[in-house]
């Protein structure tokens, strides 16, 4: 009422400008007028910080593992855990900053504090990699070694590398959620900008990625280290001085509470009343009056069956009200319908996140694996080398093009032969595609490094040079992966905030991400499992120094098999899931707006 009751007074002063009706508000925490604040001014911005960041990131991660096993003479199994615990990091990190954001600080301040931290620690690696690591100059380009480092100086470099992780994991779950923020969703010009804003943000990540992975990665590749991290550290300032101009342009949003008490209270509350008698139907829950939540405003979750044990904190007992101090019931005795059926929602999604992790696991090897075996291919055309992490640039031309044809080719077709929905693909079926195409990259990377193995042993049996196989029969594995993506990332990002309560929305996003850090630490933990199995007196294991004289295939063929398996279990668990049922406002404009796709 307020928001509408100013917006009135507006339009008397300013003609035609109002204030936003989906609850924003501008630095000064009034009600956000649509005319002077949000819009495309402030996405363009985000949208150009976004690829700015993405490129000083990419710009260190892409080529990590050439980076120790070049500069500081890590053996390849090592290296690959270690970037793979490191980007693990990153997306555990991301938790942290959409904790901190929903909870406490907001969108706008959690992505300027973490953006500061970004910087100081590119600014950092730049600095230890450009005095102390890449030392003769020029080493680490596959040919000339460098020297040794001391613990100081290693442990310069892996305290830059984890603020670059921290920094960017932080800021990465709000970025994208803080410029959907700019767009009014009940305005109906905004509300179709917001839905054309991901897609542009989509394509921001990937051309920010595509020049780290060729231009950043030619340089570090030829042992200009220094110079591709003092690049990215550029970028990643660029990046923060404009996100900082468009200051006074933002829509925000406040924080929604820390939904961790809220979880425990309805833990609590349903072991305090395990002993209770429930009614056979969900009549007598308690619930606030009216379409909106206690917590924040947000819509109510109608009751579902499943978890019954957890309807307990919800009942009403005489205690309950005995308790009461004028009218306010004791939280951790009794909790709200939706405050019960939020746990509830988390918990169902439980399993379909779990199944996701293994695929994290087949994309993790894209950083790593890929890198090594692209460097034990032959790299040269001519007297130009193609720097290995570069290949990566096939991922997202894959990325690009899958997502122009399923937009525009299949999810079209799909819906014209159910005909009764028009949505096409649901979330969960298109998750369970991402599996299948994961499944044929790892098949297709296998069949190749059987192919590099006979040609590499042809050449040379125990020699530690490159097969004469060429690099660019790598392209198969890595469009592979970028379908998947397409298939998997997005249909999982789409899935989580659509499945989330309203107060959890920046969960949803970093719950996606977390998939992603545990299977770069499963990757991690499977690499060293496997090496301790395969390694023997006479045998230097599956993925040894030198590659030609281990078994990567037999790896890749593992990873299938495993992927294989976890797509019966995740087919099983999507039979199984049943949808959120929200009540509220939105629910006929989205229906609507579904209808007319």
């Amino acid at each position: 009422m307020a928001c509408l009751e100013l917006s009135k007074e507006v339009k008397s002063k300013e003609g035609q400008e109002a204030c936003t009706l989906d609850g924003s508000v501008d630095w000064h925490g009034r009600s956000a007028i649509r005319g002077k604040s949000g819009g495309w001014f402030a996405g363009i911005i985000l949208l150009l910080n976004q690829g700015l960041a993405t490129l000083a990131f990419f710009g260190v991660g892409v080529n990590l593992v050439l980076f120790l096993t070049r500069v500081l003479q890590q053996n390849n199994a090592d290296a690959a855990n270690n970037v793979s615990k490191w980007t693990g990091t990153v997306y555990i990190f991301s938790l942290v900053g959409a904790f901190l954001s929903d909870s406490y600080w907001g969108r706008y301040k959690t992505c300027a504090i973490f953006q500061v931290i970004f910087v100081t620690g590119l600014v950092s690696l730049s600095l230890s990699s450009y005095l102390f690591l890449v030392r003769p100059r020029g080493c680490g380009d596959g040919e000339n070694l460098c020297s040794t480092h001391s613990n100081v100086e290693i442990g310069l470099f892996y305290i830059s590398i984890y603020l670059v992780a921290l920094g960017n994991g932080g800021y990465q779950p709000n970025i994208c959620t803080f410029g959907a923020d700019q767009f009014d969703e009940e305005s109906p010009k905004e509300g179709h900008s917001k839905v054309a804003f991901f897609s542009y943000f989509y394509l921001a990540f990937n051309l920010g990625s595509l020049f780290s992975n060729t231009i950043l990665v030619y340089f570090e590749d030829e042992g200009m280290w220094a110079l591709g991290f003092w690049a990215s550290a550029g970028s990643a300032f660029a990046a923060l001085v404009l996100f900082l101009v468009g200051t006074p342009r933002y829509r925000h949003f406040k924080p929604s509470g820390n939904p961790l008490s809220r979880f425990c209270q309805v833990i609590v509350a349903a072991v305090k009343k395990w002993g209770v008698e429930m009614p056979p139907s969900a009549e007598g829950l308690y619930e606030v009056d009216g379409q909106q939540s206690s917590t924040n405003g947000c819509r109510r979750i109608l009751h579902t069956n499943g978890f019954k044990f957890l309807d307990r904190a919800a009942f009403i007992s005489s205690m309950d009200f005995e308790d009461r101090n004028q009218g306010v019931h004791n939280p951790w005795r009794l909790c709200a319908i939706t405050q019960v059926e939020e746990v509830k929602c988390i918990l169902r999604l439980l399993p379909i996140w779990l199944c996701t992790i293994l695929y994290s696991v087949v994309f993790a090897q894209m950083a790593s694996l890929f890198v090594e075996q692209g460097a034990a291919m032959k790299t040269t055309i001519s007297n130009f080398r193609i720097p290995p992490a570069s290949m990566s640039s096939f991922d997202i031309t894959s990325v690009a093009v899958f997502i122009f044809l399923y937009r525009r080719v299949l999810d079209p077709l799909v819906s014209r032969i159910k005909k009764s929905d028009s949505k096409g693909l649901t979330e969960l079926q298109r998750m369970g595609i991402g599996l299948i195409i994961a499944v044929m990259a790892m098949v297709s990377a296998g069949i190749l490094e059987c192919y590099r193995l006979k040609y590499a042993r042809k050449d040379c049996t125990h020699c530690e040079g490159s097969s004469s196989l060429s690099i660019f029969w790598q392209i198969p594995q890595y469009a592979f992966i970028g379908a998947s993506e397409v298939f998997m990332y997005v249909g999982q990002l789409e899935f989580f905030n659509a499945q989330t309560p309203d107060g959890l929305k920046s969960f949803g996003s970093a719950l996606c991400m977390a998939s992603i850090s545990l299977g770069n630490y499963v990757s991690s933990l499977l690499v060293s499992m496997v090496m301790k199995i395969s390694t023997e007196d006479h045998m230097p294991g599956w993925i040894p120094g030198n590659l030609n004289k281990g078994h990567l295939d037999r790896f890749y063929f593992l990873l299938a098999a495993l992927t294989t398996i976890d797509l019966v279990i995740y087919i099983c668990c999507a039979k199984w899931y049943k949808s959120i049922k929200l009540e509220g406002r939105f629910e006929e404009k989205y229906e609507a707006e579904d209808l007319g796709v």
